[in-house]
Parts: C-alpha cells; structure tokens; sequence
C-alpha cells in the first residue's frame, strides 16, 4: 500500500511531499558521524507537512530523520527551532537532541531540500497515529501533559532570541498581540506575498472585525502583563512521549515561537479538548471540558497562572490559531498550491472563533473562567 497521511480533514490523503527512500536518508546519514548511514527504515510519519521517520543506522540505535523543502524551512530557519531547542535541554527540558554532521551543522541540505536529525526520545509513543484534535484517552494523560507544558516553560524562561523570520508555518502569536489586529493582518500578509493574494479575495476584514475583534477587546487590556516567552506552539498528544501515564519527553517544535506562556496553554487546549473535525456531528459531545480542566491545573501544580494569564486565557482560546491559520494559506497557496486547502486553512481561521462566539463554545469559556476565578 502507498504512504499515506493525515489530511485537513478525517480521511488520511496522498502525501504532498515523497515519501522518504531508505537510499536517500542513507546518503543523508552518512554525513553524520554518529550514524554512519542507514540500515532500515522503520516507520513513516504520517503527518502531512513534511517527510519523515525512524530509521535505524549503520552504527546501531535508531534515529529520526525529517525533511522539509527549502521552500518551507531553510537552514537558518531550522536553526532557529534548533536553538531554541539546545536551550530547553540546558535547562533540563525533556526534549529530544538535535545532531550535527561532520562539519558541525545541525541541518544540511541536497537539492531542493532541507534535513534534520534527532534524536529518539524516551518513552512510548502512544499518540503517533492520533489525528489533529483528537483528544487524550484518559483524563491523567490530560494532566501530565499540562505539567510538562510547565516545566517546558521554566526550561525555556531566559531565551531570548527574537521571533522569528517570516517564515512558511509558524504558530506564535502577533496578530492579535497588537494594537490594532486588522493593521497587523495586513502587515503579516505583507512579508508573506501568497497570502496577501489569497486575502485580496476575500472578505476578511469583515470576518475579524465580526468574530475576532470583540475577544480582542476584552484581551487586550491583559497583553501588556504576558511575559514574552518562546513556547512549542503544537503542544498536542502526538507530540509527546510517555511512560506510564507521565510525560517523558516533548517532540516537534517546528511551530516553535516568541509568544507567551498562557499562549501556549490555550494552544493545548485548543488542540486536546476539542475535537474540531466532529463538530457538526457529535455537537457538544465533542467538547472535552474535563481535558482542559486537567491541562489547567497539572499546569498550575507547577506553574501557577498570574491574574493576568488567568483573565487572558479564555478569550486567548478564541485567538490562539490565528497566525498559524493565516501561516497555513501561505503555505497551500504558495507551496504546495492547493486553493482548496487554502479555503479550509482560512475557513480555520474564521470558523473556530466564530464557534466560540456560538452557545457550545461560549459555554466552554465560563466554565473555564470560573475555574480561573474560583
């Protein structure tokens, strides 16, 4: 059976990008001194915006290759999740370890594309095969995960990096950071030229200013009290290893950004406690208010939320997808261009704050803040 992967929508696709060849991470490995080349490959990625898997070297042990086009990360754009990542592991971060070749560099590149190489964390991968918003199977899955996000956050307190280039998929946290979202839109789409195409077809000023901007309004006397952070941006089941019911390491920080902390938390709600792609199905049956309360206070057992991070994170939840949605178009529309998964990425964008402005999502934010208020 050909490799398939996770689309935009419940059914697994072809891939956009080829599946990796064992002769090609082969040749990539043998730049690599720890590896000596290739023997197997083990298992394929199923996640769609980039090619990778396990394989296991020459040399023995077993290693995670990825590779990306250079049109969606060059090598300074993967430097910068590899800093970023150097740092958490100096600050105890349970996170995987990035290689270097033989020359030193912890990314390299071969035609048109780009690769990295990593380390296999520790622990047991129960995830891997989980969809986006799938939730987590047992409510201290939920738990564990927010501690870890917080002891993520202590390891990456002192970096201090700046954000980070206009690059293809993104996910911090801009937009709506500013003054004036509707400015920063058009500013965002300036540095990216697809988007700003995609957008001139659209009526997109209406639609923030509809369902965006009244969550803006009342968030926005809380920004100037969020502490800059550089935070994972993707903290989703997949993306963590496990032993037992805690979590043993955190993966894949290509979304990886300066935001804030409490950002990050709406993200793992956003991406754990509801599951988008059932919606119109199971109606409120597919909201996990207990998952996002555990997220909440396994976070606040080692990071207690500051007032402001506590009034902020309600309306934040409504918001905390936008770069990444807008990032998204981009990249169907410039790379890989796909109107039709541009028209999904921007029906994201729009349509997940509008359900929070509808009874079920609106009910889900009072009863996290009056948990944040109790």
């Amino acid at each position: 059976m050909s490799h398939l992967v996770h689309g935009l929508g419940p059914a697994s696709v072809a891939p956009d990008w080829p599946p990796l060849t064992l002769d090609e991470v082969d040749a990539v490995l043998r730049r690599y001194p720890q590896a000596g080349g290739a023997r197997a490959l083990t298992w394929r990625s199923p996640r769609p915006l980039s090619a990778a898997g396990l394989v296991a070297t020459a040399r023995g042990g077993a290693l995670f290759v990825k590779r990306h086009h250079r049109d969606v990360r060059t090598l300074c754009g993967l430097q910068e999740e590899h800093s970023f990542l150097a740092h958490l592991r100096r600050g105890g971060g349970a996170v995987v370890g990035v290689l270097a070749d033989e020359h030193g560099n912890s990314a390299v590149a071969a035609g048109e594309w780009t690769y990295e190489v990593h380390t296999v964390g520790d622990g047991d991968d129960l995830y891997r095969d989980a969809i986006s918003w799938s939730p987590f199977t047992r409510i201290e899955h939920a738990h564990a995960a927010g501690r870890a996000l917080a002891e993520l956050h202590r390891a990456a307190h002192g970096y201090d990096a700046p954000p980070r280039a206009a690059r293809q998929l993104t996910a911090g946290f801009s937009v709506f950071a500013a003054a004036d979202p509707l400015t920063a839109v058009e500013r965002y789409a300036a540095a990216r030229p697809a988007l700003a195409e995609d957008l001139c077809a659209r009526a997109w000023r209406a639609d923030i200013e509809r369902w965006h901007l009244p969550f803006h309004a009342r968030l926005a006397s809380q920004l100037s009290a969020l502490e800059p952070l550089w935070t994972h941006n993707d903290f989703h089941a997949s993306n963590l290893l496990w032993r037992g019911a805690k979590v043993s390491a955190v993966l894949d920080f290509g979304l990886c950004d300066r935001a804030f902390a409490v950002h990050d938390l709406a993200t793992a709600i956003e991406r754990n406690a509801v599951r988008w792609l059932e919606l119109e199905r199971a109606g409120a049956g597919a909201v996990h208010g207990d998952a996002a309360l555990a997220l909440i206070d396994g976070y606040q057992q080692v990071r207690k939320l500051t007032p402001a991070e506590r009034a902020a994170l309600p309306d934040l939840l409504a918001l905390c997808h936008a770069d990444y949605a807008l990032s998204e178009i981009e990249y169907f529309r410039g790379v890989t261009g796909s109107a039709a998964n541009a028209e999904l990425a921007y029906r994201y964008l729009v349509d997940h704050t509008a359900w929070f402005a509808g009874p079920v999502g609106a009910a889900l934010l009072d009863r996290l803040r009056a948990a944040l208020d109790g």
